[in-house]
């Protein structure tokens, strides 16, 4: 499935995308308590039905969804598949199936409990900069006022002048857990989603540490959706890219990666634990602006675009402060 977070009128709402339309998981858990889907007469779908009914009351939000689980989320992905594939018409109640052009997309994790992010992570950036492989991964945290969704503008801040984009392919947590061996990863894993790390070079650089130039309000920038593990068979083999105004700045793919994310899930939580919601984004390619010859920073006016194969694209204008 592909998860999102989406506002229509004054209300964010979970759905679930599907080609142009966006189905309202709210509505539809609550047609199914009632019946009003008419799905309770299908015996074929009895036992998935049953499975969502007994999850509750509808998701409030994407942590809540996810904490239902992957056997909740299996038996409700049944379910719309039936939907949509179903050649008998069906009389959805109304507000249940969207129009994507009438609705509006949101971060998917409006509120994620950790952003870990994971530097020098790419052998090609690696070698932009001309530097030996890191021994261990270098973590760094972004705070939870970057996160910003799709079409939202990156905001400059009025105390930097070199603001630079990296592309991210980013993993989000659907079970908590602390020593979890690598083997045992993937059942952490809820899906996946994409990320820009957007950083202000002078203060990460001139601080001497990273925390403030990658923690500006709008320097998070994630979406479009949340596709789960079950559609992303090989982590390590997705072509990313990014542009800035059409031109192409990045470019690579996953199997670039010089720790995998095995390792990388299974090492923090020797000490720390994972919890529901939290992100953790692998690092980005080379080709950032900062390494250029010349240097090229984001100004008012451009457009960054991330495109992460079987996730899709996260397109951000770029205003001034």
């Amino acid at each position: 499935m592909k998860l999102v977070t989406f506002e229509t009128g004054d209300e964010e709402r979970v759905g679930a995308l599907k080609g142009n339309f966006v189905g309202d998981l709210g509505l539809a858990i609550d047609s199914l308590h009632s019946g009003a889907l008419g799905f309770e007469q299908r015996p074929e779908l009895q036992k998935a039905v049953n499975t969502v009914v007994a999850g509750g009351a509808s998701p409030r939000h994407m942590i809540d969804l996810l904490e239902r689980g992957e056997a909740w989320g299996r038996a409700l992905e049944e379910i719309l598949e039936t939907v949509t594939a179903s050649r008998e018409p069906l009389s959805l109640p109304q507000g249940v199936c969207l129009p994507l052009e009438r609705v509006r997309l949101r971060a998917p994790l409006l509120r994620p409990g950790k952003i870990v992010c994971v530097g020098l992570n790419y052998e090609s950036h690696r070698a932009e900069q001309g530097i030996k492989s890191p021994e261990r991964p270098v973590f760094f945290l972004k705070s939870g006022n970057t996160i910003c969704g799709p079409g939202d503008s990156i905001v400059l801040p009025p105390n930097s002048r070199e603001v630079d984009y990296e592309a991210e392919f980013a993993a989000v947590v659907g079970k908590r857990g602390k020593g979890i061996p690598e083997e045992r990863v993937f059942e952490h894993i809820a899906g996946f989603t994409i990320l820009n790390d957007v950083t202000a070079r002078d203060m990460q650089h001139g601080d001497g540490q990273w925390f403030r130039g990658k923690s500006c309000d709008t320097f998070g920038p994630t979406g479009p959706c949340i596709v789960t593990a079950d559609e992303i068979p090989d982590p390590h083999s997705l072509r990313i890219s990014l542009t800035l105004n059409g031109r192409t700045m990045q470019e690579s793919n996953t199997h670039d990666l010089i720790f995998k994310i095995p390792f990388l899930v299974s090492y923090l939580p020797q000490s720390l634990t994972w919890e529901v919601g939290d992100l953790l984004s692998t690092g980005t390619p080379g080709g950032v602006g900062h390494h250029r010859k010349p240097p090229v920073y984001l100004k008012p006016g451009d457009t960054a675009s991330v495109t992460v194969e079987g996730i899709g694209t996260l397109t951000n204008p770029v205003v001034g402060p």
